[in-house]
């Protein structure tokens, strides 16, 4: 059914960019907050994608109350263009609105619209070593952004002081709207064990999971070497990596051939969402062993599923997951292995970490994310021109 929008709407354009090629966690966050919003009566969102030949595959990604109305927009040269100024304003390319949103640490410079920016982290400022270049550029695009009076949305209030302390940003102009849960696709049981089994090496009865690209700030080879502990006196565990190939191969595939339990890590490639829902629920523990993180979109997926997490106290994750996991700190390779093994041999410790993850996960909502995002819009609108 067709939303009825309510008179003197905010006109909201939201880059939807990161819903492009395979889904990443910004993806997740642009997907999910553009649901809750074209839900909205007091909003009229439009969706922009800065592609020359991906732009065509936008609108068929949207929820069916979001629109798309834009000209192209070559990524290449109008990313140098922004770099060096503020020309051409974006309403050239996708019209009139009262606030652009650029969902993934960009937002292009505009004419009169107000502007938010979201910024997931700061893995750039605080751990340029585990960036690729395209990221390491991040933190000058964000200054640039906020000399021309944006506003800043973070996830986490962790992240919110971090940019206020990295970016000198008056604290009013930076907003903590927090995301929901991604759902999982709905699978029928009988097909739950076709989609897992696959993966498993013969004789294994339960395994670990993680999810996530092979990059540095993942720490996989951490996690790697702490299955390796515990694979010696656990023969039917395995530890499933679930994500595609990043730039941190090289350090993880060194630390696979170094475990003597190598055959029973498993690495799966980029998954199916059913495919990926159903390696989850069937997980013994999900394994998250981050060195920074501004969120961390896979445990609270696991808690809303019933399986136990063990993460690390690694940026935002302590705020984000609450009582509802078992914690160590960051590089502990050691205390992770006593952590996932207390987890896997204790069933009222994970009788515990299920209820508690399941009440912590149910904090979250794409309503109330929603609903944040529109008042800061509101804010950000009034505020144009201060």
């Amino acid at each position: 059914m067709k939303r009825v929008v309510g008179p003197g709407r905010l006109q909201v354009a939201l880059d939807a960019t990161p819903l492009l090629g395979l889904p990443t966690g910004v993806g997740v966050f642009c997907l999910g907050a553009l649901q809750a919003l074209g839900e909205r009566t007091d909003l009229d969102v439009r969706a922009f994608a800065v592609s020359w030949r991906r732009r065509v595959g936008i609108e068929a990604r949207l929820p069916a109350n979001v629109t798309v109305s834009q000209r192209p927009m070559p990524a290449r040269p109008l990313h140098a263009l922004w770099g060096r100024g503020d020309t051409p304003p974006v309403e050239w390319f996708i019209g009139r609105a009262d606030v652009v949103h650029g969902t993934n640490f960009v937002v292009p410079p505009t004419r009169r619209a107000g502007a938010v920016v979201s910024v997931h982290d700061l893995t750039p400022v605080h751990h340029p070593e585990l960036c690729n270049p395209a990221t390491l550029a991040y933190p000058e695009l964000i200054r640039k952004a906020l000399r021309r009076g944006a506003w800043v949305h973070t996830d986490s209030s962790f992240v919110a002081g971090e940019v206020i302390d990295a970016f000198g940003v008056d604290p009013d102009r930076v907003r903590v709207v927090q995301p929901g849960v991604p759902p999982l696709p709905a699978i029928a049981p009988e097909t739950v064990r076709t989609l897992v089994d696959p993966f498993l090496p013969p004789g294994v009865a339960r395994y670990i999971l993680a999810i996530g690209t092979a990059e540095p700030r993942k720490d996989l080879p951490g996690l790697v070497r702490a299955f390796g502990r515990l694979a010696e006196s656990r023969g039917d565990l395995a530890l499933v990596l679930a994500g595609p190939p990043g730039w941190g191969e090289e350090a993880l595939t060194l630390a696979v051939e170094q475990v003597r339990a190598k055959a029973r890590v498993v690495r799966t490639g980029w998954l199916e969402p059913s495919t990926l829902a159903a390696l989850l629920t069937e997980a013994a523990v999900l394994a998250f062993p981050s060195v920074y993180e501004g969120f961390g979109f896979p445990p609270l997926m696991a808690m809303a599923a019933g399986v136990p997490v063990v993460a690390t106290r690694a940026g935002s994750l302590p705020e984000v997951l609450g009582e509802g996991a078992s914690m160590v700190d960051v590089g502990d390779s050691e205390a992770l292995a006593d952590a996932l093994g207390r987890v896997l041999d204790d069933p009222l410790l994970r009788v515990h970490l299920e209820a508690a993850g399941a009440v912590q996960a149910a904090s979250f909502s794409w309503e109330r994310c929603g609903a944040g995002l529109a008042q800061l819009y509101r804010d950000v609108a009034r505020g144009r021109g201060d």
